[in-house]
Parts: structure tokens; C-alpha cells; sequence
């Protein structure tokens, strides 16, 4: 029950504190350790397709291995000198693996530039949490763009680690984390990591087939605790879920299209190459700025929504065991 009590002070804190851009994050190591052992596995390797597969297996086990093994070794270390002193340092791992404020604080960045008529500025905000083109973005384009990954990584950023630490505390949140940074980081279907990084994009569609589906349901019923659109967040997601060429981003996205009553997704710019891409949601009525403040509010109650209820099972869990 130590774990579920540093999980819970964790997430307060992540509400609290967010990610102060002055604090070296560990995900920013993990990012590095992605980076040099890429580098290592491409000398090795043969450039040829099975090469390349077999270089990106190598990779995944890697990193896997070292980020799941180091703060297993810390926290173990930390219990031989007293559970205080493992609870603490398990509670700032749990801070450190949840992103509720910094999605919140990224998305409103947007927000501010699109409301103060800033349009260039805006493209550079919403910049720096998607991966697409953002540069001929119009202001539906980059609204749009900030929804939708509020609702993707309202699964990704919190929702999937938050269920992994019910399960086994902050090491299986490391391991989480692992495969979603190393997704990030080579999981493309570019002439780079088309086969390199294919591993890893199916090894993060799997861990996260579960936190999506549970992230849609949490998200419907949280709509109806911020003033939004229930019944229609649960028809459109029955409808669009799949609407998307990974199994599990269309998820929020349309539970977010359908609570806000509107359409996300479409054709999209990625590295100077447009991508032809399926609707989700009913173009209802258009697209404003205001809907990221709504999308940040449905962010919020799902987050809080999804932690009482996995603190719930795993106290029921343990006291039958018990």
C-alpha cells in the first residue's frame, strides 16, 4: 500500500509543481540513453532490413532493461536505509513519471497566443507538443492540433503510467516510459526508422491497448463533471475509435471530438509530406481556441477520475488479500 500512497502524493504533486523547466527530468535521460544506444546499435548492425529489425529489438531490451533496473536499485537501496526513505523517493519517481500540469500549462501556451490574435506565435507553441508540419497551420489548424494532443496524451502522459504504478509502483512505471520515450523517439514509418524503430511502435501499441480504452471510458464519464457532452463523447467514440492508423490514438481523440462537439483529425503535414488521414467527430459547429481551455478541464477531471478509481481497486485488491 506504500506504492498507492506515493502514486496518490505523486499526483498531487504533479498538480501542484507540474515540470519546472529548471529540473532535469529522468525522462530526458532515458531520452539520452535512446540516443547513444541507437548510435552504438547503427555501427554494429547491417543497414539492410533485417539488420535494422534486429538493431531495433536490441534497442528495446536495452533500454528496458537499464531503465526499469536503475530505479529498482534506488528504491531497494532507499528501503535498506528505512521505508521513509523509500516511500519519499517513490513518491517524487511517481511526480516525475505523470505530466497532468505540464499538458495542462503547454496546451494553454496556445491558448494565450491564439487569444491574444498571435497566429505565429501560436504555431510555435503548439510546436512543441505534436509532431506535425505547424508552420501554414490557420488558427482552426492549431486549435485543433492542441486538442488533440490534449487527448492523446491525457492516455500516454497519464492515465497509462498512472495504471502501470497502480500495478507495481514506480519501476513498472519506468518500464512504461521506456517504451513510450523510445515510440517518440524512433517509432516513425520514415525512410530513417521505418524498420529500426518498428519494434518499439508495436511494443508501445501493445502496453498501451489497455490505458487507451480505459483513458476513453474514464473520459466520457468525466465529461459529464465539466459541463460537457456525454451521451455524444460515448457515440462518437463507438464510432471513430478506430479511425486512426495506430489502434489506440483515435481512443480519446474521439471521445474528445465528441464531448466538444466537434470534428479533429484529417489530413495533416508531416516532414514536408502530407498524410491523408480519416475525420473524427461531426463538424457540429466550428472549432474555437476556447475548446482547449474545455479539453484542459476534461483533462483534469478524467486524471483525478482515473486515480480515484484505480486507488479504489487497488485498496479493494489488498484488503482481500489481506
Amino acid at each position: 500500500m506504500l506504492s498507492l500512497g506515493a502514486l496518490v502524493l505523486g499526483f498531487l504533486l504533479d498538480l501542484l509543481i507540474g515540470d519546472p523547466h529548471f529540473i532535469y527530468h529522468p525522462v530526458r535521460l532515458v531520452g539520452n540513453l535512446i540516443t547513444v544506444t541507437e548510435k552504438g546499435l547503427r555501427r554494429v548492425f547491417p543497414k539492410t532490413k533485417g539488420g535494422e529489425t534486429a538493431a531495433g529489438v536490441f534497442l528495446a531490451v536495452i533500454v528496458i532493461s537499464v531503465t526499469t533496473a536503475v530505479p529498482a536499485l534506488l528504491l531497494y537501496l532507499a528501503g535498506r536505509i528505512s521505508p521513509e526513505v523509500r516511500f519519499v523517493l517513490e513518491t517524487i519517481m511517481c511526480y516525475q513519471l505523470l505530466a497532468t500540469k505540464s499538458l495542462k500549462d503547454e496546451s494553454m501556451k496556445v491558448y494565450d497566443k491564439l487569444k491574444a490574435g498571435d497566429l505565429p506565435e501560436a504555431r510555435k507553441a503548439v510546436a512543441m507538443i505534436v509532431g506535425r508540419d505547424t508552420e501554414s497551420l490557420d488558427e482552426a489548424g492549431v486549435t485543433k492540433a492542441a486538442v488533440e494532443t490534449v487527448a492523446e496524451n491525457t492516455s500516454d502522459g497519464i492515465i497509462a503510467p498512472m495504471l502501470f504504478m497502480a500495478v507495481g509502483g514506480a519501476v513498472f512505471g519506468y518500464f512504461y516510459k521506456a517504451i513510450n520515450t523510445m515510440d517518440s523517439m524512433v517509432g516513425y514509418k520514415n525512410e530513417k526508422y521505418l524498420y529500426f524503430g518498428r519494434f518499439a511502435a508495436r511494443l508501445d501499441d501493445v502496453v498501451n491497448y489497455i490505458p487507451a480504452r480505459l483513458a476513453a471510458c474514464f473520459m466520457t464519464a468525466a465529461a459529464a463533471f465539466v459541463s460537457l457532452d456525454t451521451k455524444e463523447a460515448w457515440r462518437i467514440y463507438r464510432r471513430d475509435r478506430r479511425n486512426h492508423a495506430s489502434p489506440n490514438s483515435a481512443q480519446t481523440e474521439a471521445v474528445m471530438a465528441g464531448a466538444l462537439n466537434v470534428q479533429l483529425a484529417g489530413d495533416a503535414w508531416y516532414f514536408g509530406k502530407l498524410h491523408k488521414k480519416k475525420t473524427i467527430g461531426d463538424d457540429t459547429r466550428p472549432v474555437e481556441y476556447e475548446d482547449i481551455r474545455r479539453a484542459d478541464r476534461l483533462l483534469y477531471a478524467t486524471a483525478i477520475l482515473s486515480l480515484v478509481m484505480f486507488s479504489a481497486v487497488k485498496a479493494a485488491a489488498w484488503m482481500y488479500l489481506v
